[in-house]
């Protein structure tokens, strides 16, 4: 087999796809590994270029491969979109990108570090945290106002829906949609309860 040079993998959660050619632009090889196989076969080559299309897990995988001893160049999707050719599909994939890393304009991604990337998934996870707060803070104040129970906007107006809703003795709430408020409030979904609600308050 020729010495491959360049490789184009195109990852995936289960099957990759590997295009390889060597120093003349020559194909030397066109394959699938499954995902348990990748490290394996990278392994067993002579240290090579290897572009990846920077989405998910493609620093983990420009970590693992440079540890191997190959140079990994991590290329926004849209950039390589222009040489994938014909239709589109996990080898033409492959095939575009390993002709996108050779090109001396081409625009790369810095690889992230594992710190980095905690970094990243703490913001992330916070976002996520916020918006999920926000989403239960918005369907208790639906509910509330389909028994005419409204509050100020900020947490002041929060911490007063909340007591309504804390209060057994607050029979402005009926003990049924009290409970499934409740359950909002400790962050258990109540799954149909806002539509139940509207539907039967027309």
């Amino acid at each position: 087999m020729q010495t491959i040079t360049t490789i184009g993998l195109d990852i995936a959660k289960s099957v990759f796809q590997v295009y390889g050619v060597d120093a003349a632009g020559e194909v030397v090889i066109r394959r699938q590994l499954k995902r348990r196989s990748v490290l394996a076969f990278f392994q067993k080559l002579p240290p090579c270029l290897v572009g990846i299309e920077a989405c998910g897990s493609a620093h983990y995988w420009s970590r693992e491969l440079q540890a191997l001893g190959h140079t990994v160049r991590l290329m926004p999707p849209a950039y390589v979109k222009p040489y994938v050719k014909r239709q589109k599909n996990d080898a033409t994939d492959a095939e575009g990108i390993c002709e996108a890393v050779t090109r001396t304009n081409m625009r790369f991604v810095p690889t992230k570090t594992a710190e980095q990337q905690s970094g990243l998934v703490l913001h992330r996870a916070r976002h996520l945290f916020i918006r999920q707060q926000t989403s239960v803070i918005n369907a208790i104040r639906a509910h509330l106002a389909e028994f005419g129970i409204v509050a100020p906007v900020g947490r002041h107006g929060v911490e007063e829906l909340l007591n309504v809703v804390t209060d057994p003795n607050d029979k402005r709430v009926p003990d049924i949609a009290r409970a499934c408020l409740f359950s909002r409030h400790s962050g258990i979904s109540c799954k149909g309860s806002r539509s139940r609600y509207s539907s039967s308050t027309g």
